[in-house]
């Protein structure tokens, strides 16, 4: 049946031309009707089917010829080249093909601009990841200085660098991640994680962050098990400690909260992250997982660059967690994470 539409289409295409040979036969019938009375209906019968042969003809023709031009086309666009174009103008109507040839012309330049400006962003990335690389040494300088030189250094100085340290750190991730975005295979390896524990697990790493902000860390709710990759998931949870720890400025008695809960309904394992800190306005609530969104009101978004969230919102994609949020001005924000099951 995928036929019919073709012909139907030419046939609304060409109906003029269609109706001048209806009119046009209907002429020579009347004339026929005045010329021939005795043989009339032996005329207008050949007439008849001499015009349907003559109308199936043309339309089987234009059919082929019309897919001819279509492959022609489709090869065009996809790769305009001089040779694709001469290819193209040879099954197309002479009066088309300045347009071709100048259509042509603007789709190389395009090409060829698009092409450049792949280049500079493949080489824009490669330095980025470069430079991220070589700022992973200083880091490991600062590390291993603070591993063996500690007891050389007040608490108060030993403390102020490994909350720079872990700043830095996080920075360094964040920007990683960001460029890993495009990549076409990305190395997840997914496996049953115990949530509780990885959160406890990267709340230690991040414990001078926490402590340069006087947290009190709650870890609520039973141990449960979910299959993930558990460096994507580590980083959302980080995204959300540097969050917190990142706009508490000024909070007496900062809270950051881990809950987590099932879902019979669902069937979903939850992940609840929560803080008590200023919260995001109402309107701005939708769009905090947008690339570069900083948002009117609120201190979360009026500080922020719009990337962290972002780059959560992804990871999340990629992991086929599902987030929610949940916030007021002065009350805080609270995210949950939604796991899907998956069966063993």
């Amino acid at each position: 049946m995928k036929w019919i539409k073709p012909i139907y289409d030419l046939s609304h295409a060409y109906k003029q031309w269609f109706l001048i040979v209806v009119v046009t036969n209907l002429l020579y019938i009347f004339l026929a009707w005045l010329a021939y009375p005795e043989t009339f209906n032996v005329l207008i019968g050949l007439m008849i089917v001499y015009t349907l042969a003559m109308i199936v003809m043309s339309v089987l023709i234009i059919n082929r010829k019309q897919k001819v031009l279509e492959a022609a086309f489709e090869d065009f666009i996809l790769e305009p080249n001089e040779t694709n174009e001469e290819i193209l103008c040879r099954v197309s109507p002479r009066t088309n093909w300045p347009f071709i040839r100048e259509v042509g012309n603007v789709l190389r330049s395009n090409q060829a601009e698009i092409n450049e400006q792949m280049m500079e962003l493949a080489d824009y990335e490669n330095y980025i990841e470069g430079w991220v690389h070589e700022m992973k040494k200083p880091l490991s300088l600062m590390t291993l200085v603070l591993d063996n030189r500690s007891d050389e250094m007040s608490q108060l100085v030993k403390h102020r660098m490994l909350h720079v340290r872990d700043q830095l750190h996080g920075d360094v991730e964040r920007i990683l991640y960001y460029a890993r975005l495009g990549a076409a295979h990305k190395d997840y390896i997914f496996d049953s994680i115990s949530l509780l524990a990885l959160c406890k697990q990267t709340v230690d790493n991040h414990q001078t962050l926490l402590d340069e902000s006087g947290f009190q860390i709650q870890f609520i709710g039973e141990e449960m098990d979910v299959v993930s990759d558990r460096k994507g998931l580590a980083f959302i949870v980080e995204q959300f400690i540097a969050n917190s720890t990142k706009y508490i400025t000024g909070k007496e008695n900062p809270i950051l909260k881990f809950e987590t809960a099932y879902d019979k309904v669902s069937s979903q394992t939850i992940l609840t992250i929560s803080d008590n800190g200023p919260g995001v306005a109402e309107e701005d609530l939708p769009f905090i997982f947008d690339k570069g969104f900083t948002g009117e009101r609120g201190t979360y978004t009026k500080q922020a660059t719009g990337m962290g969230l972002f780059l959560v919102s992804k990871m999340a994609n990629d992991l086929a967690i599902q987030l929610d949020a949940n916030s007021e001005l002065g009350s805080g924000l609270a995210i949950a994470l939604k796991f899907p099951h998956v069966k063993r």
